[in-house]
C-alpha cells in the first residue's frame, strides 16, 4: 500500500532540523455537536436534532487542522482522568497523530465540555470547564524544538516579561517563529498592552473586529496598516469579505476574496485558516498563495459540521482542485478561482492518492454528523 501521508515541508527536513513544525498550548474540550435542527431551541421546548457528533475541541481544533495538513504537531494541554479525557487523548494521539508528550493528566480534574448547536449557518454553545491545574510555562518548561508556535495574546502571561520568560519566549529563543492571535475581549477594554507584545512575534492573525477594536480604527484596511507597523507579517480576516495581509519581509500586500461556499458550521474555521497560513509561511510561499490556501482550507471546513471534524486533509484539497480543474464552468468567477489557485498545480501531483481526508471522531459507534 502507498504511504497516504504527504509532507509539505519535506524539502526543509534534515539532520539538526526541529522535531516539530508547530507547538501549541491550550485547553482541550470535549465538543458535542448537534446538527440538523428544524427550529432554533427556545425556553421550555425540546428540539430533536437529526445529527450528533463528538470530537476534541478548543485548542484541539488547531492541532488537528495543522496535523491534517502534514505539519508535525505537538500539543501541551491539561487532561483529566475521566472518560471524556480518554476519548480526546486517544483521538488526538492515535487518530490524528498529534504529539502529546508535553501534555499531562490530572486526577480528579473534570475535562472541559462544550455543547454546540448548529442552526441556520451559525452556532450557539454552552460550556463548562475549569482552568488548568498548572500554568502553561510551569507545565511545559523548555518547549521542544519547533519551527513555529501559535499563541493567543493576553495580559495573563505576557510575552517579553524580563522577570519571567514564558514558554513562548523560550521557544522563540530556540528559533521558533511566533504566530499570534487574540480572542474577543468581552470587557471591552482592548488593552494596548496586548499589542505591545507584537514586538516579540513574527506574525499576527486577528479578525477584522478584533483588529479594529485593538487599533481604534474604523475599517479593516486601516487596522491592517496600523498593525503592519508593529509586526513583520499581519493578516486580517473578514469573513465573507475575505482576507488581507502585509508581509514586510517580502514587501507584499495582498487582498484575497473569500470563496463562495454554503457555510453550514463556522466552528473552528479560524483555526483551520491559521493552520493553512502557518504552513504556507513555513514553506516559503508567496503571500497571495498563503492567503488563498488558508481561505480554501477554511472554506472546506465551514461546509461540514463540527469543528475539528471538519478540518480538511490534503486528500480533500486534492479532490477540490481536481473537481475545479475538470469543471466545464467558464464563468468569470470560476476562471478567476482557477487562476488564483494555479499554484496548486505544483503541489497536488505530489499528494498520494490515499492522502489524509476528513475523519469522524465520536464517542458513539458511528457519528450521525452528515457530510452532505
Amino acid at each position: 500500500m502507498p504511504d497516504p501521508t504527504y509532507d509539505p515541508l519535506a524539502a526543509l527536513r534534515g539532520p539538526g532540523t526541529p522535531d516539530f513544525d508547530v507547538f501549541l498550548w491550550g485547553a482541550v474540550f470535549l465538543d458535542i455537536i448537534f446538527t440538523g435542527l428544524p427550529d432554533r431551541p427556545t425556553g421550555g421546548t425540546e428540539v430533536w436534532a437529526e445529527g450528533m457528533g463528538s470530537s476534541p475541541g478548543g485548542i484541539a481544533n488547531l492541532a488537528i487542522a495543522a496535523s491534517r495538513l502534514g505539519l508535525r504537531t505537538s500539543l501541551a494541554a491539561a487532561f483529566g482522568d475521566d472518560d471524556y479525557a480518554d476519548f480526546c487523548w486517544r483521538t488526538l494521539s492515535e487518530q490524528e497523530h498529534v504529539d502529546l508528550s508535553r501534555s499531562r493528566r490530572f486526577d480528579n480534574w473534570h475535562s472541559p465540555v462544550t455543547m454546540s448547536v448548529a442552526y441556520d449557518g451559525d452556532r450557539s454553545m454552552v460550556t463548562h470547564g475549569h482552568p488548568s491545574p498548572v500554568p502553561a510555562t510551569d507545565m511545559i518548561g523548555q518547549p521542544p524544538r519547533t519551527r513555529a508556535v501559535i499563541v493567543d495574546l493576553s495580559d495573563i502571561e505576557p510575552l517579553g516579561d524580563p522577570e519571567r520568560a514564558t514558554w513562548v519566549d523560550l521557544a522563540r529563543g530556540d528559533g521558533a517563529q511566533v504566530f499570534a492571535d487574540v480572542g474577543w475581549d468581552a470587557t471591552g477594554t482592548w488593552s494596548p498592552r496586548v499589542l505591545d507584545q507584537l514586538e516579540h512575534c513574527n506574525a499576527f492573525l486577528p479578525n477584522a473586529g478584533e483588529a479594529m477594536a485593538y487599533t481604534r480604527t474604523e475599517s479593516p484596511q486601516d487596522a491592517l496598516y496600523a498593525l503592519a507597523d508593529r509586526v513583520p507579517l499581519v493578516v486580517v480576516t473578514n469573513g465573507a469579505e475575505g482576507a488581507m495581509g502585509i508581509d514586510a519581509r517580502t514587501g507584499e500586500e495582498v487582498r484575497v476574496p473569500a470563496l463562495r461556499v454554503p457555510a453550514l458550521d463556522p466552528t473552528g474555521a479560524g483555526d483551520v485558516f491559521g493552520a493553512g497560513l502557518v504552513l504556507g509561511t513555513l514553506a516559503g510561499w508567496a503571500l497571495g498563495d498563503r492567503l488563498a490556501f488558508a481561505s480554501l482550507c477554511s472554506a472546506l471546513a465551514v461546509q461540514q459540521f463540527g469543528g475539528s471534524l471538519a478540518a480538511p486533509g490534503w486528500g480533500d484539497i486534492a479532490d477540490w482542485w481536481h473537481d475545479l480543474r475538470s469543471n466545464d464552468d467558464q464563468s468569470s468567477f470560476t476562471r478567476s478561482v482557477r487562476r488564483r489557485y494555479e499554484f496548486l498545480d505544483d503541489i497536488i501531483p505530489s499528494v498520494p492518492v490515499g492522502a489524509v481526508r476528513r475523519a469522524v471522531a465520536t464517542i458513539a459507534r458511528n457519528a450521525d454528523v452528515t457530510n452532505n
